[in-house]
């Protein structure tokens, strides 16, 4: 596939069939995440792939932690956002909520879906050495941007979630994850549902003239 066309058809999935992915494919696919540049060639990602009932009870596990400590998804941030972050979040609300079941909360669909990978056979843990300061994390976003297009070039579907970091401890335990381990993100991996009314839902992308500045 074009890459152009790649890189623009690539949206989150958060409905996915009950298929397992062969290994062959998640081999193929985490060798092309790899080829992504870091810095001084460090290459600092690592990544826990799960698959079959063992992403099943992990999800068990999460959406357990979940409602019990009552944990939500948001953007993180130290201190408010200027209003303009908070109308794209909005819109992904917009965007999102016509596709799911009028009695369906949005917060709720995220929450649990986050932690239930949106049902996706495989989830991928990436997590990179203690050792290596903050500044690293941009190598491993690296290795997920390439990992969600290569996904999508081999009929993938992928959703990243950043919610999983709330639960750290829990995944550590369970994965037998060592403590010099920092657990960055997950990224939920499958086939697309392609009956799935929000697989249609696709978010906006802000103009290019309010984010980027020319001199």
């Amino acid at each position: 596939m074009e890459l152009e066309k790649v890189i623009i058809e690539r949206h989150s999935t958060r409905a996915f069939l009950e298929v397992p992915i062969p290994r062959e494919t998640m081999d193929k696919l985490l060798f092309l995440s790899t080829r992504g540049p870091s810095a001084i060639n460090l290459q600092p990602w690592e990544f826990t792939v799960v698959m079959g009932e063992e992403r099943e009870r992990l999800s068990r596990v999460l959406v357990k932690a979940m409602r019990e400590r009552n944990i939500s998804c948001g953007p993180d941030a130290v201190r408010p956002l200027p209003k303009y972050f908070m109308d794209r979040q909005r819109k992904l609300m917009d965007c999102i909520l016509p596709s799911l079941d009028k009695e369906t909360d949005f917060q709720e669909f995220i929450n649990e879906g986050s932690c239930n990978f949106y049902g996706a056979p495989v989830a991928i843990i990436l997590t990179i050495d203690r050792a290596f300061s903050k500044s690293r994390l941009v190598d491993a976003g690296i290795a997920v941007g390439y990992m969600v297009l290569a996904a999508h070039n081999m009929g993938l579907g992928t959703c990243p979630i950043g919610l999983i970091n709330a639960f750290a401890e829990e995944i550590r335990e369970m994965l037998n994850i060592p403590d010099e381990k920092n657990i960055v993100i997950g990224i939920a991996v499958g086939y697309p549902d392609p009956d799935s009314p929000v697989n249609r839902a696709i978010s906006e992308r802000t103009p290019i003239h309010e984010v980027a500045r020319f001199y």
